[in-house]
């Protein structure tokens, strides 16, 4: 199958909001936009009958409805929708392996707390097999957009990022024709702490450091994307504080997922993932990566 957008529609206005939203990067793709609404008490589709006793009108009408909206957003763009009659956990986790993306909305910026982004959405995320990206509603009054609304910030990890992570971050950028800025957090050690503030000599060498290991990581990608704007910013402060801060005049944030699973636990998101998705001001993607 030909790769798709797909996005997880529960009824809400926040799995809405997603749909717009992925509606937008799908065309900047060029690629189709799939709806998914997974419900296990779906009936099989009976050879005839009248409409009235159709058992699967409201999840009908709610793919038809959003379709039909985002094809009028999006003239050019290619809808589809699927209904499927199984867990929503596992459908959403079955079509990502075959999406470029999957597209999940979130209610509120403490919590998960809509359909898809309660008991269902985190072991999505966290099991996926392909990038998704979790996109929250935020009040226009609490959040005007501001003029770099449009840029994107990927995380960069201390011991180096993946190249599934800057590929999927570069990629975005120069399909939005966008800005990518790369962020890496340093915390201070406290040894370079004293009474008055801290060592600036510690802090610049910090800096310094930093900035060689972003170039080191980044050169290979600028060359690959000639066209997109790159910059860079080392911050000193804790990883996952340093992308929270750059989601506040972001249009998106990619982190990164390392592929591995705990003995116990079974797949885990690092804390910079937690802290984005809990507490970033803009739509979160969420990259595995070895």
């Amino acid at each position: 199958m030909q790769p798709v957008v797909t996005v997880g529609l529960d009824g809400s206005p926040e799995s809405l909001t997603a749909a717009r939203w992925a509606a937008d990067e799908a065309e900047k793709r060029k690629l189709t936009l799939r709806l998914l609404h997974a419900w296990p008490m779906l009936v099989p589709e009976p050879t005839r009958g009248p409409a009235e006793v159709d058992q699967n009108y409201w999840a009908k009408r709610l793919v038809h409805t959003a379709q039909s909206e985002l094809q009028t957003r999006h003239p050019g763009l290619t809808v589809v929708g699927s209904l499927v009659a199984e867990d929503a956990r596992e459908a959403l986790l079955r079509a990502a392996s075959d999406s470029e993306m999957l597209v999940l909305g979130s209610r509120r910026l403490e919590t998960f707390s809509s359909y898809f982004l309660g008991d269902v959405s985190l072991p999505v995320v966290a099991r996926a097999s392909r990038p998704v990206v979790v996109v929250r509603t935020v009040p226009e009054k609490e959040h005007p957009p501001p003029a770099t609304a449009n840029r994107v910030v990927v995380a960069v990890e201390p011991r180096g990022s993946s190249d599934e992570l800057l590929d999927f971050a570069f990629h975005t950028a120069a399909a939005r024709g966008a800005p990518l800025l790369a962020v890496l957090g340093r915390s201070v050690p406290l040894h370079a702490r004293t009474p008055w503030g801290v060592d600036h000599d510690v802090t610049e060498e910090i800096t310094r450091n930093g900035q060689k290991e972003l170039g080191k990581v980044l050169r290979p990608w600028q060359e690959k994307y000639p066209g997109v704007d790159v910059s860079d910013s080392v911050r000193l402060t804790s990883p996952a504080k340093a992308v929270v801060e750059a989601t506040v005049d972001a249009g998106l944030l990619v982190v990164g997922r390392r592929v591995h699973q705990h003995a116990h636990t079974g797949p885990l998101l690092s804390h910079v993932a937690h802290a984005a998705l809990h507490h970033g001001r803009c739509p979160v993607a969420v990259v595995p990566h070895t």
